[in-house]
């Protein structure tokens, strides 16, 4: 796919010698002022290198390089100015993480450089990132895979809290959503330090003595502790490790702050888990909200509204029917799987995968399994 150049100004003129001086060697694209560029971004991006000019009413070029930063970091930043005097230069570079900062007139050849060097720059992060994920992709993959079976129950509360995180988070328009979905999805890999009978008990929410209390209290941060040994997790674990603080800085860690200093995925993290606790001891979707909303200063309100609207009352999805010899990779439980004696094997929300898969047939090997088996259609 050819790589799109956006350029912004809010004279149709400059925008036409664009047109004109560029159009042989880039594929170009034009917004006639920082409010017509954001809302082209959205709609007919993404774009590998957008120019903007510095001055312009309404949303300035420095302004519009901001958000640009932050809603598509892998967008290479050009300013265009006619104004290079010294702190016009280190806010743009410091703000809007500018490439290339370029003085008004600025000669064709210098600016088809400029832009040859941005394109250069752009393929150069986006085969560093593609190569991150797909680095981090096989390390988070390796983590669910042993999470899954160690702890199916957990394992599952992960992968319905992943879903719902990308959907509220895309509606909030948070950055990193990858990252966010991550720490949806081990948000309870912690659980694997503590000893199975305490375990147990603090899901049956049977009494603790003060050091297994302890224990428990210290999931997020022996959670945290393990991601952060992965390269470039640490935005992950950092979320993983707040995700008990609530909003007017009570809860754990102890001695952090609240509010706003709180990571965005850990306030909303915080609110997902909490609702997923009140659905699984029999409450709607509506009552578990309700009753959030009564609890005062555990919750970023804005992320509780955010839930509240973008996950509702829980529409339910189709579900099938089907035999164990029918359940394939991909198929995702609705109901828990149990041995023919009544033993859990898997907790209702895992997505099948082939290691989960074996792990059934051994069972059913074994002990046999109980049919009929529900999952989404």
């Amino acid at each position: 796919m050819t790589e799109k150049i956006l350029c912004v100004d809010d004279e149709a003129n400059v925008l036409a010698g664009f047109q004109r001086g560029l159009r042989r060697q880039f594929q170009i694209e034009t917004a006639e002022g920082g409010e017509p560029a954001l809302a082209l971004l959205e709609k007919g991006g993404p774009f590998a290198v957008i120019v903007s000019d510095m001055r312009m009413p309404g949303l300035t070029g420095l302004q519009l390089l901001q958000r640009v930063r932050q809603r598509w970091p892998d967008t290479v930043r050009v300013m265009l100015t006619g104004n290079a005097d010294q702190q016009t230069a280190m806010d743009a570079v410091n703000e809007g993480n500018i490439f290339r900062f370029l003085t008004k007139p600025c000669p064709p050849d210098r600016l088809a450089t400029t832009l040859t060097a941005a394109l250069e720059q752009h393929r150069l992060i986006t085969a560093e990132r593609e190569l991150l994920e797909h680095t981090l992709n096989g390390s988070v993959r390796a983590l669910t895979e042993i999470l899954s079976l160690l702890d199916p129950e957990t394992f599952g509360r992960g992968q319905v809290l992943r879903e719902q995180m990308r959907a509220v988070a895309e509606a909030l328009k948070l950055p990193n959503v990858w990252e966010l979905e991550m720490a949806a999805m081990l948000h309870g890999l912690g659980q694997v330090t503590l000893p199975a009978e305490v375990a147990v008990r603090a899901r049956l929410g049977s009494a603790l003595s003060a050091a297994e209390e302890t224990m428990v209290r210290r999931v997020p941060e022996a959670g945290s502790n393990l991601l952060a040994h992965i390269p470039r997790l640490e935005p992950v674990a950092r979320i993983v490790l707040f995700q008990s603080k609530h909003f007017d800085g009570a809860g754990f860690p102890l001695d952090a702050p609240g509010g706003k200093q709180i990571p965005d995925g850990a306030r909303l993290l915080k609110v997902l888990v909490d609702m997923a606790q009140l659905e699984a001891r029999g409450n709607s979707r509506l009552d578990s909200i309700a009753q959030l909303r009564t609890r005062a200063g555990r919750y970023d309100p804005e992320m509780l509204d955010a839930v509240a609207a973008v996950l509702g009352a829980g529409a339910a999805k189709p579900t099938a029917s089907i035999t164990f010899k029918e359940l394939k990779p991909g198929h995702v439980l609705v109901s828990d799987v149990t041995t023919t004696g009544g033993l859990l094997i898997l907790a209702a929300g895992n997505r099948i995968t082939p290691s989960l898969l074996e792990r059934l047939r051994n069972f059913a090997a074994l002990s046999g399994v109980k049919e009929p088996i529900y999952v989404e259609a």
